[in-house]
């Protein structure tokens, strides 16, 4: 039913109606999973200037789901929606730049979008600023600002910004040694698969 209305709108050129229509074809919800056909609405949305749309259109370009892989491409419309404040294609650009995919290496930049989307209380941009901080990646190394932006993703539920915090509590990195609470988010890690914290907490022998 929700497929039916997304359609009646998206033929009228309902942007928004266009890119969940979209998801629907490419989750395959309420209708045959299509990928193609996804990208042909994600496209058409995108092209409105529908920023959650250039967002799983350059993530379908990244990953090549109903398209060519073209990393480049990717990078283009993560930016179109970034530079509209969609804060996951701003943290799936600092990724890009980061790892130097589908544009040149460039740490700096790549810290400059997470921390937009870090911002925006993005959990996976806030542990990626996070690294970025602990390991000096296009920033000054900072321990402590580390452990914030760990702690900001890990109360989201982010399991290895858990398991980062655990280890900074553990080993004393940008924060006071507390083994119990290191404990406490490598268990909330381990409890979401987190395969670094099991082997730890084995090792703490509390597993």
């Amino acid at each position: 039913e929700a497929v039916k209305w997304y359609r009646l709108a998206a033929d009228q050129g309902n942007a928004e109606a266009q890119w969940r229509l979209g998801y629907c074809y490419y989750v395959g919800k309420g209708i045959r999973e299509d990928k193609r056909e996804a990208v042909k609405w994600y496209r058409l949305a995108a092209g409105q200037g529908n920023a959650e749309a250039q967002r799983r259109l350059g993530y379908c370009y990244y990953v090549g789901k109903g398209i060519r892989e073209d990393k480049r491409e990717a990078v283009k419309w993560y930016r179109l929606a970034a530079d509209q404040g969609n804060a996951e294609a701003q943290r799936r650009l600092g990724y890009c730049y980061f790892w130097g995919e589908g544009i040149r290496e460039d740490k700096q930049e790549a810290v400059k979008w997470y921390r937009l989307a870090a911002d925006q209380g993005n959990a996976e941009a806030q542990w990626g600023l996070g690294d970025c901080y602990f390991f000096g990646h296009g920033v000054g190394k900072n321990k402590r600002e580390a452990v914030n932006w760990y702690f900001l993703s890990a109360k989201k539920g982010n399991a290895e910004a858990q398991r980062r915090l655990g280890a900074c509590f553990y080993f004393g990195h940008g924060v006071a040694k507390n083994r119990q609470e290191a404990i406490r988010w490598y268990r909330l890690a381990a409890e979401q698969g987190n395969s670094v914290a099991i082997s730890m907490l084995k090792k703490l022998g509390v597993m």
